[in-house]
């Protein structure tokens, strides 16, 4: 009877006949409703993609890693190629993983072979990454024309050592603010509490809570964040795939 109440006033309705649910409004509202729904709230996001490059040495299944320029954002960190999804080129978010790696790698679209997308990985400072794995084809003999204003290097570690080497968990903590001062000592509030009528704890930073970051340590550059959360999925998925 909840369920007829709301209909009514959503319908701005006198009336809902009760042995009816299947009637033509109704229909229309559950209709308009997609049978394969996202995440809420998704436009909020910085959508985005990556491909995890996986290439064949000497017998051997490696990870491809980029280590990025030191003039963009994120410099220096090591990661897959990928970037943000942009609804002008990409029809899909495997269009995006494939059109970012063949910027970055210098490549075609014949050297890569999508297999099947890991996941989405759904990030707390509102990053959603649609990882996808793929091949590179025939990469020994690929001459590749990285982008060097968006790329320092690529290099290539063997998925067994991912295996054989997992991860340190370390911790953050993220809060909730209702402002922040700038950079000039300014405070620019976001939620006017007190206009509001909301409870005075809001004021206060809230909802603090530890966030796991996952960190690949030992080698030449550090693999963590994103990009070690991509891998360690990967591999779970692997061993549990093998037992």
């Amino acid at each position: 009877m909840q369920l007829v109440k709301l209909l009514n006033i959503f319908h701005n309705s006198k009336k809902v006949d009760t042995s009816d649910m299947n009637n033509n409004e109704f229909t229309r509202l559950i209709d308009s409703i997609s049978e394969c729904p996202g995440f809420i709230l998704r436009h909020e996001f910085f959508n985005s993609a990556v491909l995890m490059p996986i290439v064949e040495i000497g017998g051997e299944l490696h990870f491809l890693f980029e280590k990025r320029a030191m003039n963009i954002r994120q410099e220096g960190e090591i990661c897959f190629p990928g970037g943000r999804f942009d609804p002008d080129f990409d029809s899909s978010y495997q269009d995006t993983a494939i059109r970012e790696t063949i910027e970055e790698l210098g490549i075609t679209e014949d050297d890569i072979k999508i297999s099947k997308q890991l996941g989405i990985l759904v990030a707390p400072m509102g990053v959603a990454v649609e990882a996808f794995i793929g091949e590179i084809i025939d990469y020994d003999s690929l001459n590749l024309e990285i982008d060097l204003a968006e790329v320092e290097k690529i290099f290539t570690i063997p998925i067994e050592y991912f295996r054989k080497n997992k991860p340190t968990k370390y911790h953050v903590r993220i809060q909730v603010n209702s402002g922040y001062t700038d950079e000039n000592g300014n405070y620019i509030e976001l939620l006017p509490v007190k206009k509001l009528g909301l409870p005075e704890k809001y004021s206060n930073p809230w909802r603090g809570r530890k966030q796991h970051v996952l960190v690949y340590e030992g080698m030449e550059d550090t693999i963590w964040g994103i990009t070690a959360e991509l891998i360690s999925e990967f591999i779970s998925k692997l061993e549990r795939a093998n037992r």
